[in-house]
């Protein structure tokens, strides 16, 4: 996994970020491509335009090797999921990243048959 990204000087240590997440994602509360905690994302495309701002190079940067999930960029960023799914939209519009639905989606009953193994073997434990 990538290293945390510089907190910079936008970062204090005890009161949190100091820019506020709807500046960082331009006002908008939703994205414009369909993502969920889940979805694994790769940078696999041509750079963005420059224009973008430094959470997106961030964001940028944690996608490059392995697919990484949504949760993960957003914890790495320090950014509600919210924003986090907003900044990734912007770059799946302009083609730097690919996004991917987890595996289980495409088959719901394994899925359901992996929880119910594990809550079998839990009920057995305790």
């Amino acid at each position: 996994m990538a290293p945390s990204p510089p907190d910079g000087p936008w970062f204090d240590d005890e009161a949190g970020r100091l820019i506020r997440p709807y500046a960082v994602s331009n006002g908008r509360t939703r994205p414009s491509a369909a993502l969920d905690l889940l979805t694994l994302v790769r940078a696999d495309g041509p750079a963005p335009p420059g224009h973008l701002g430094p959470e997106h190079a961030q964001a940028l940067a944690l996608c490059d090797g392995p697919p990484v999930p949504v949760a993960e960029i957003a914890a790495q960023l320090r950014l509600p999921v919210a924003v986090t799914k907003i900044l990734l939209s912007d770059l799946l519009d302009y083609g730097a990243v690919t996004a991917q639905a987890p595996a289980f989606q495409d088959n719901p009953t394994a899925h359901r048959s992996d929880l119910e193994a594990t809550l079998d073997g839990l009920r057995r434990r305790l």
